[in-house]
């Protein structure tokens, strides 16, 4: 932004401190003035030392206390102007590291820190946030990086299969054409899959979504029911219950986030005989939402990985319904996007408890 110049803080600060000074030297002689010329003793005036007596003349006392006047003024002119102008620099020295840091993260290094020492005051907790700030931001653009990286390989994938069997059927005319549909079949559709779930996490991160009073309980209900023939098919049972979860926020997204989360109980399961538990509850300040599921034993080393984008196991990639390794990095962004925590947790008996808090509804907070 184009801005016309202008002072200094540290001049401005300097001319405050000057002026502060210069009004407290008037006042300071002008209750001299007051106070002790005009009620001094007589008889005092010829006791006084002779250079001193020009002063307090009665005869003529504003002239030379004019004078004197005039001296005690220009040098608390010069001494305010002196003295504020080192103390304003060094009162303003945390904040010239501040702007050279902020200048520094300006052309792209975000890995400068501030760090200033000393005990807190406004410029450290200023700095303080700035650094806070800074590492935050440091970790989301090396995240967007990784996420951009893991997209454009698995965007690749499906589209290099394309070519590859495109290649094929052109070297050899006389290969089988319903075989070769049936792949590119397969392929398109996991290349649709993950434009979508990418689509997705864009309108969740950017929460362009208009919020609705939305019961949780409800949508839990839709999801499983959606998913019930899925669960059959894999010998999976789904049980739902809970109470009514009043929340706000984007249905659609609400619906997707739980849809993932039930599919992502079935499909990681185990082989038969599986067992899937949604639940919804409700306390005076936020809503929750848990699946849980029966499945192989997780290391809390594992399961903190699951919800970052990509992230899928070599059991996960062999099945026919692993995904696109986006379900739970989904789910995440759809809850930060609703203000809500989402938590991990291995059980003790085996598979997976993932926990969704989110703000409970208005109507609902106040009771």
């Amino acid at each position: 932004m184009d801005r016309a110049p202008g002072l200094s803080v540290r001049l401005k600060l300097t001319l405050s401190y000057a002026g502060f000074l210069m009004l407290a030297g008037v006042l300071m002689l002008a209750a001299v003035w007051v106070v002790v010329l005009r009620y001094i003793p007589d008889g005092v005036l010829y006791n006084m030392h002779p250079s001193w007596q020009f002063i307090l003349d009665r005869s003529d006392p504003l002239h030379g206390f004019t004078s004197v006047a005039a001296i005690v003024l220009a040098f608390l002119l010069v001494f305010g102007l002196v003295g504020g102008w080192l103390l304003a620099g060094r009162m303003l020295a945390p904040l010239g590291r501040i702007t050279d840091a902020t200048r520094t993260a300006a052309t792209g290094s975000l890995s400068h820190r501030i760090q200033l020492p000393g005990r807190t005051d406004e410029f450290r907790e200023l700095a303080d946030a700035f650094d806070t700030m800074l590492a935050r931001l440091e970790a989301h653009v090396a995240e967007q990086q990784r996420f951009a990286a893991n997209a454009s390989h698995e965007l690749r994938t499906p589209l290099a299969i394309t070519q590859s069997l495109l290649d094929v059927a052109r070297k050899d005319p006389s290969r089988d054409a319903v075989e070769l549909v049936d792949r590119l079949y397969a392929v398109n559709a996991r290349a649709i899959d993950v434009s979508e779930a990418l689509l997705v996490l864009s309108r969740a991160d950017q929460r362009s979504f208009t919020r609705d009073q939305i019961d949780l309980s409800l949508v839990a209900e839709e999801a499983a029911e959606t998913l019930l023939p899925f669960a059959e098919q894999r010998d999976v049972t789904i049980e739902t219950s809970g109470d009514v979860a009043p929340t706000e926020g984007s249905r659609a997204l609400l619906l997707q986030m739980t849809t993932n989360l039930v599919h992502n109980a079935i499909v990681h399961n185990l082989p038969g005989h599986g067992s899937v538990w949604v639940t919804t509850g409700v306390d005076a300040k936020s809503v929750e939402l848990t699946v849980e599921n029966t499945g192989e034993r997780l290391t809390p080393q594992s399961v903190s990985t699951l919800a970052a984008p990509f992230q899928r196991g070599t059991e996960r990639i062999r099945t026919d319904h692993a995904g696109v390794g986006l379900g739970l990095a989904i789910v995440k962004s759809i809850t930060q996007a609703h203000d809500g925590t989402l938590s991990l947790d291995p059980r003790a008996a085996g598979g997976l408890r993932v926990t969704v808090q989110l703000p409970a509804a208005a109507r609902q907070a106040g009771t």
